[in-house]
Formats: C-alpha cells, sequence, structure tokens
C-alpha cells in the first residue's frame, strides 16, 4: 500500500510584509518553510510506514523551488518525491489545484495501490482548508478531516478508526480505504531528520512532472482554472489598547467600568 502525504513550502509567515503601493506580498527575501499542518502529515504518514512497512510518497505543488521542500520530505524517509511544476498550473487557486493533485495521486495509484492520502488541515498562506477535501472528491475517497489521533488501522479488512477534533469534543469515526485524512497539530510531534539522512537526501533525485506529464486541460487549472480572484492584500488596522480600571486593586470596579464600556459600544446586549 502507498501512503501519499501532500505538502506545501509556504513564505514563513513570521516574516511576510506588504507592499503598501501595490497591496502584494513582499517575496524577495523571504524565507519559505514547509507549511507547518503539513509537517504534521508527513510525520504521520512516516509513522503508518514505521508501524505497516508501508511506502510513503510526498507530493508538492509548485515552482521549482519547492524542491527544497521535498528534498526535506526525502531526509525524513519517504520513499519518493514529486513535484508537480509547470507555468500552466501557475495562479491555481484551491479548486485548480486541488484537480493537479488528485491527478497525480491517480497517476500513482496506477503504479502502486493508494491506501491513504495525508494533508495538513489547511496552509497558513490561505487558510481555507479547502485543498484535501478536494482532493478526496475528485478521487472519491472517503475524507476524514481534523483527525488529530488514529485510533486503529486494518488494512486487510480495509478500515480505518480516527478521532477528529471538534469544537468542545472529540469524535470518532471508522471508514473504508482509500480515505483521505486533514491532520491538526495534535496528532503527533514531527520527527528531525538523521544527518545520514540528510546527506543521503542530497543525492536522492525529486522527480518533476508537468503538465506533459498530467495532460491535464489547460482550462481547467492553473489561472484559466481558477474561478477565485484575490483583488486587494491589506493588513488589518487595529486600534489602540487600553487598560480600563484597576483589575489587581479593585476588580470588582474595573469588572464594572468593562461592562459599561461594551454597553457604551453596543457590544454587549442585557
Amino acid at each position: 500500500m502507498l501512503v501519499v502525504a501532500c505538502i506545501k513550502q509556504v513564505p514563513d509567515t513570521t516574516q511576510v510584509q506588504i507592499d503598501p503601493v501595490t497591496n502584494t506580498l513582499v517575496r524577495e527575501g523571504i524565507p519559505f518553510i514547509v507549511n507547518p499542518y503539513d509537517a504534521h502529515a508527513l510525520e504521520e504518514a512516516l509513522r503508518l510506514k514505521d508501524q505497516f512497512g508501508f511506502r510513503v510518497a510526498a507530493v508538492s505543488m509548485g515552482p521549482p523551488n519547492a524542491e527544497a521542500t521535498l528534498k526535506k520530505a526525502l531526509a525524513l524517509g519517504v520513499d519518493e518525491a514529486i513535484l508537480l511544476s509547470d507555468r500552466v498550473f501557475g495562479g491555481a487557486d484551491t479548486l485548480a489545484t486541488s484537480r493537479v493533485l488528485s491527478e497525480a495521486i491517480e497517476r500513482l495509484n496506477q503504479q502502486e495501490q493508494v491506501g491513504i492520502v495525508i494533508c495538513g488541515k489547511q496552509t497558513i498562506d490561505g487558510d481555507t482548508a479547502q485543498v484535501g477535501p478536494g482532493i478526496a472528491t475528485r478521487l472519491g475517497y472517503t475524507q476524514l478531516t481534523l483527525v488529530d489521533r488514529i485510533d486503529k488501522l486494518d488494512p486487510f479488512q480495509g478500515r480505518i478508526t480516527v478521532r477528529r477534533k471538534l469544537e468542545g469534543r472529540h469524535e470518532t469515526v471508522e471508514a473504508p480505504l482509500p480515505v483521505l485524512l486533514t491532520v491538526v497539530r495534535e496528532v503527533n510531534l514531527p520527527r528531525y531528520p538523521t544527518v545520514p539522512m540528510r546527506l543521503e537526501s542530497e543525492a536522492a533525485a525529486v522527480q518533476v512532472w508537468t503538465n506533459q506529464e498530467l495532460q491535464l486541460d489547460q482550462n481547467g487549472i492553473g489561472l484559466k482554472g481558477s474561478p477565485t480572484w484575490v483583488s486587494r492584500i491589506f493588513s488589518p488596522q487595529r486600534e489602540k489598547g487600553e487598560i480600563v480600571g484597576d483589575g489587581a486593586a479593585d476588580p470588582a470596579g474595573a469588572a464594572h467600568l468593562l461592562v459599561d464600556r461594551l454597553l457604551s459600544r453596543d457590544l454587549l446586549v442585557v
């Protein structure tokens, strides 16, 4: 069985700046990292490999420099790494991105049965959480989102049981394979690559698939296949905060002042 981990290279949002004139992201000099949620997806795929002996493939769609992200995946222990890179893929929204990724996974499935696809719950540059479910829908896989634990996997019966992290509660779900999981941070603690694996990964090859391999209709991918358009990017303005009363010396008085302030701004209904 093949386990596929979808990972994405994203700008380090702690250092992102916005050009005040063009309202676009300033990308020059910004370091790129593996999307943090995808690092947990990759780790979960590697844990399944450790436990069951599955092969793991890491797949990423992005520009040529995203090869560095896949090199890191190879250093951690994936068996193959595939970069989906072509100018016609550029400018893709979540719809077009999931279309390309699902086609790549389908092609992997033709070579070796794909049982599980794992994605991070969302990326930190888009925060849509749509790509994983989009892949599952196109492939016809069961989709289990917000997974924080795999409780049981029976590859012979083709069944998986996971725990989902919902608001204020957890939900345990059993589903048939093949399945797509999106995982949250609590699912695991990602490992670090060993020095030997890091050195080996430098010589390992990352496969690059263009649209010549996938043969997708160019009207359905990239910018042409993306109904979502970003008209403007801006930093929201924050009002300066204030300290209301003296909570240490007079907590009751401070609470009254806070309630009065909220009522005066119609932010509290009594």
